[in-house]
């Protein structure tokens, strides 16, 4: 016969599985009839897009492509500085168990490397490395049982606990499109490289709404017609707005952002400009914090109760934290000298992270590839340097246990030559932590009485404690109750009871 009781809803964000995966992307591209012939490469960079990617049963699939442009000194009498842009398509499937369709994916891409080998005048290969961070999630609504209202003598062990659970998620894509305007005694040949860096980023809450904010930086170098090389920064704002029913400024809001697509050109109508359009792909879960006062076991002196009892996975002190490591270094490249440089690539690698009780500790480097003038010419050349860095961040409330996830950009950089030809190097790097912890909890689901009970009775019985017993056990075992045990023995602190002491426990006739 069921019991009546009352139920309360929570929402479980599981992580059901996570994966680490290093892919290798590569292609042979050849040099359109426009542009001269390759001598040999100058400088590679690229950007991740993802446009498509699905969770199926027991896989991954993602699909993208690297935006790159290859830095060349082209194979003619002038010896120019020239650029190739090409997309290098991929395609790939990560096996993970027990991961269903509709489940929840979260990933991270990161371009590790790239680099341009020549293979003939007309012909390259490109090839990069990318880390690929998976994670896939599936949201459940559980019902378990918070209160029993017919059984008077019920006797309920609880457990107050602080629970993140998901209030909703959602998504949207986001365009950031300007026109760069370049110097006006500049006649644009070919865009030679572009970065782009997503930054500041902003969540608010307004009806029903979270709103996003952010900025894509983006830095260009170009060529002109007269055989210049150029730069150009500028900041596009990003707005826009994904619904989630019933959210707060108390809620948290984990905002992720990627991109998707990359459309970088001349502007045919307005001279002295370039075109930037970047798609990109917005999510959002927002969690809630929960108090919770949660049955862990139950039962009746008088009634045999039967109950389903699950253990589930949820997590708790779910926070995001955000620091910023500044780095400042001085470094001689006697190749460099006074020449001028027209751009520096800064990567932050990580390569050991060590937690401990309420901090971090970041040990890593800053690869820094600087491209500059050569002597007397405008032909450029590289060099790369790598500053190693130690960083302690603070974040109370983490441990050995806390889940962490690490996402770190570049803020600001600046790069200085002195008069005595070294580089006075700034870089901050902002460091944002996702951190929650795992916590298992058990949820009563359903309750029945069982009937026909017929059970020997006592009216007292004598007990000696023994290794892990509690108050609680020992009174669920002989179907007494923890106030008449602690009051018939007079226990003052019902948590403590000694190994092999003699306790009298009364029994319900």
């Amino acid at each position: 016969m069921p019991v009546q009781t009352e139920k309360e809803m929570l929402c479980i964000n599981q992580i059901i599985g996570q994966k680490a995966q290093t892919i290798m992307v590569e292609a042979d591209c050849v040099v359109p009839d426009i542009k001269p012939d390759i001598l040999n490469t100058i400088s590679t960079n690229g950007t991740v897009c993802i446009y498509k990617k699905e969770v199926l049963e027991g896989k991954i699939k993602i699909e993208g492509t690297i935006n790159t442009y290859v830095i060349y000194m082209a194979d003619n009498e002038n010896s120019e500085i020239r650029s190739l842009n090409t997309n290098v398509d991929f395609a790939q499937t990560i096996e993970i168990e027990n991961i269903k369709e509709g489940m929840i994916l979260e990933e991270n891409c990161i371009l590790k490397s790239i680099e341009c080998r020549v293979l003939n005048g007309r012909k390259v290969n490109i090839k990069g490395v990318i880390d690929i961070d998976l994670k896939i999630s599936s949201n459940e609504n559980l019902e378990f049982v918070k209160q029993i209202s017919d059984i008077k003598d019920i006797q309920l062990l609880n457990e107050e606990m602080k629970v993140n659970s998901l209030l909703g998620s959602g998504n949207t894509v986001v365009f950031a499109k300007d026109t760069l305007i370049i110097d006006n005694i500049d006649e644009l040949a070919e865009v030679m490289k572009v970065n782009i860096d997503i930054k500041n980023r902003e969540t608010k809450i307004s009806y029903n709404k979270v709103l996003i904010k952010a900025d894509a930086c983006i830095k260009m170098m170009y060529f002109t017609t007269d055989g210049r090389i150029n730069t150009i920064s500028n900041s596009i704002p990003i707005m826009g707005f994904i619904d989630i029913q019933n959210v707060t400024d108390d809620n948290m809001c984990d905002v992720k952002y990627e991109i998707k697509n990359l459309l970088i050109k001349p502007n045919s109508i307005e001279e002295h400009s370039v075109y930037v359009e970047v798609e990109i792909d917005v999510n959002c879960n927002v969690y809630e914090t929960k108090n919770l006062s949660i049955i862990q076991d139950l039962y009746s002196p008088t009634t045999n109760l039967i109950y389903k009892q699950r253990s589930i996975k949820t997590m708790s002190d779910r926070q995001i934290i955000k620091d910023m490591c500044p780095i400042r270094e001085k470094q001689i490249i006697s190749e460099i000298g006074n020449n001028k440089i027209y751009d520096v690539d800064v990567v932050t690698n990580i390569s050991n992270k060590t937690i401990l009780k309420d901090r971090i500790v970041y040990d890593g480097e800053v690869e820094l590839k600087f491209m500059f003038a050569q002597e007397s010419s405008t032909k450029m050349i590289t060099r790369t340097i790598n500053v190693p860095f130690n960083y302690n961040m603070e974040c109370i409330g983490v441990n050995q246990n806390s889940e962490i996830e690490t996402q770190i950009e570049i803020n600001s950089q600046d790069f200085v030559v002195m008069p005595d030809e070294s580089i006075d190097i700034k870089i901050d790097i902002d460091f944002t932590v996702n951190v929650s912890n795992n916590k298992n909890i058990n949820v009563i689901e359903q309750i029945d009485i069982e009937e026909n009970r017929d059970d020997e009775r006592f009216s007292i019985v004598v007990y000696f404690v023994k290794p892990g017993d509690t108050l609680w056990k020992i009174a669920k075992m002989f179907k007494s109750t923890v106030s008449n045990i602690s009051k018939l023995n007079d226990i003052e602190n019902e948590d403590k009871i000694n190994v092999g002491e003699q306790l009298f426990i009364p029994m319900f006739r």
